[in-house]
């Protein structure tokens, strides 16, 4: 006679159809850095955009705050399990940084201040799927949590929205970050599980 349990499912999941598979719900909002914390004054900060033929386009944060902000309700899920819904920030579409490169670039890799480094493929980054956010549930976003200013890319694990954003490089060949050189998957969608190589 087979013996079936629920408890040997072999993903943790909630209820929860927003959480991915093997993802559990926290009302916190952990804090996860590969180095120390990082302080920017706003009036040091810049965000910059090189494309793969080198030509640089920055922002200072006066700059970038006279763009079109953007209010961004979502959903957030780290590699190490835990996901937090419902979260709001506002900040600047990479959409709206990247109108105006001209690029033929497949890939991109964010930079930040501390020397964090994180590929990303471009598509990724467009179609309203990837801000500059220095905002977080209404309040400036706080230095632990990547402030002034962090990337954010929502659809993919946490670790691609690289905290203490400070550019961009443009590539034709993907390339990996630090946490890919490390064992994590070069792409990290969520739903697929793409945790590691």
């Amino acid at each position: 006679m087979a013996v079936i349990s629920r408890g040997f499912g072999g993903r943790r999941r909630e209820s929860d159809p927003a959480l991915p598979p093997g993802q559990y719900l926290t009302a916190d909002f952990p804090v996860l850095s590969a180095g120390p914390t990082p302080r920017i004054a706003t009036s040091e900060w810049s965000f910059s955009i090189r494309d793969e033929g080198g030509a640089l386009t920055s922002w200072t944060w006066d700059e970038l705050h006279a763009l079109p902000l953007e209010e961004v309700h979502t959903d957030i899920h780290c590699v190490t399990r835990w996901s937090k819904l419902g979260t709001n920030w506002r900040g600047v579409s990479l959409d709206t940084l990247l109108a105006d490169i001209d690029t033929s670039a497949s890939s991109a890799m964010a930079h930040s201040y501390g020397g964090y480094t994180t590929n990303i493929p471009l598509e990724d980054l467009l179609g309203g799927q990837a801000w500059i956010v220095s905002e977080f549930e209404g309040e400036s976003l706080d230095p632990e949590h990547g402030g002034p200013a962090r990337l954010i890319v929502p659809h993919l694990y946490f670790w691609k929205s690289a905290k203490w954003v400070r550019g961009l490089t443009l590539m034709d060949e993907d390339a990996p970050g630090f946490w890919e050189q490390n064992g994590y998957n070069v792409h990290g969608d969520p739903w697929t599980e793409e945790r590691y190589w």
